[in-house]
């Protein structure tokens, strides 16, 4: 069976197609640009990287020329579209949606009352689905929604501490998000380590230009970092993380912002950007230390002693640590942001392999020493295939 993977963005599609025989990508791409004058697919060719322009204007354009490149007879993956049994689409909001799900009009109905909690995101995935469901009207859909991994959590975790009627009139409340990657991972590191999720105490750690750690306890997740929406927890590439509610309030009365502007400059002008001045690009920061730049070397120091505390606090959570997992781009290809996250950790059992860690770009591997009583691993993540093994499970 050949399973699409869509991830609509408000202006671009990311797309994997996978026979799920061998769990194979036959054909991976992205549209960008949608909406905008210029916008273009990419995509990979026998190893060489393949531009074709087109015109976009909405989504449902970027879908048509995705299924016309799967289909083009020089380059394409595949002959007719009926080869394709289903589509699974990533979802970053799923409020109390607690596994994937077959799209069906009362399933979008219930997702629709949680489309606020994402509005960049959730618009985007909307008109992904429809656009596809608009060209094929019979193919299943599958939604495989971010925060599904997240809703273990107790509500001692995942409540704020304001009027509980907030609660239950608005959703307001602790949801977290890059749960399939969590999910993946926590699956991953236990095969590779040959214990059992049920059996050991895992801390994921999804770093990258937006970040989050996760406490999996005995197979079940019961704290995330990020809350209400990706905003709350690490240091990030643009993010602010944690901060004081009363900091926000200062500096909107100061510089007379209103909430859409202090959004913008909390989530797109903060986190590492805002502290060096520099980039949200950790590889131009690291540059600018090597240069001496002081700014960019505070920046650093922030954004892994908010790891550290996190892989402390979740340790105190649950009890123990039995696993710490990096993954995403900055996880799986930063040795240096994987050391001082781990740095002075002995004390609860965690000790890296200098020389294992420095190596290691990438690839799935244990990098704590041998005499470590915490593993810590590095396992690339894969969502687009999990989110096709949801797709496929469901539909099968």
């Amino acid at each position: 069976m050949k399973i699409l993977v869509i991830n609509c963005g408000s202006s671009s599609i990311k797309y994997k197609l996978y026979e799920m025989d061998d769990k194979s990508v036959l054909a991976a791409g992205g549209i960008e640009k949608i909406g905008l004058e210029g916008s273009f697919l990419k995509t990979k060719i026998n190893g060489e990287t393949k531009i074709i322009e087109s015109p976009c204007p909405t989504h449902t354009e970027g879908i048509k020329l995705m299924f016309d490149t799967l289909l083009n007879p020089v380059y394409g993956a595949i002959k007719s579209l009926d080869e394709i049994s289903a589509a699974g689409h990533r979802i970053v909001a799923g409020g109390r949606f607690t596994k994937s799900q077959i799209v069906t009009d009362e399933m979008l109905q219930e997702w629709k009352q949680y489309m606020e909690l994402a509005p960049l995101h959730s618009d985007a995935h909307l008109k992904g689905y429809v656009a596809v469901k608009e060209m094929l009207p019979n193919l299943p859909q599958v939604f495989v929604f971010d925060t599904a991994f997240h809703q273990t959590m107790p509500a001692k975790a995942y409540m704020y501490a304001v009027p509980y009627k907030y609660y239950e009139q608005n959703n307001i409340r602790r949801w977290g998000a890059h749960g399939t990657s969590h999910r993946f991972v926590t699956a991953r590191v236990c095969e590779v380590l040959g214990v059992k999720p049920e059996d050991v105490r895992i801390i994921t750690c999804h770093i990258g230009n937006g970040a989050s750690v996760s406490a999996v306890k005995y197979g079940k997740c019961v704290d995330t970092s990020m809350g209400l929406t990706p905003l709350e927890g690490l240091v990030m590439g643009t993010r602010s993380g944690d901060i004081d509610p009363s900091a926000v309030l200062s500096i909107m009365k100061k510089e007379n912002l209103n909430p859409d502007q202090m959004s913008d400059l909390l989530n797109k002008q903060s986190g590492v950007k805002g502290i060096s001045g520099i980039s949200s690009d950790i590889r131009e920061v690291e540059a600018g230390i090597r240069e001496g730049n002081e700014r960019a070397k505070l920046a650093m120091e922030m954004y892994d002693y908010r790891i550290k505390k996190y892989i402390g606090a979740y340790a105190a959570a649950m009890g123990g640590v039995d696993i710490v997992v990096f993954t995403a781009g900055v996880g799986e290809h930063q040795w240096d942001v994987r050391q001082g996250a781990c740095e002075d950790l002995e004390f609860m059992g965690i000790k890296i392999d200098a020389e294992k860690n420095k190596a290691n770009c990438g690839e799935e591997e244990i990098i704590s020493a041998p005499d470590s009583k915490v593993k810590v691993v590095v396992v690339p993540t894969d969502e687009e295939l999990l989110i096709a093994s949801d797709t496929l499970d469901l539909v099968k």
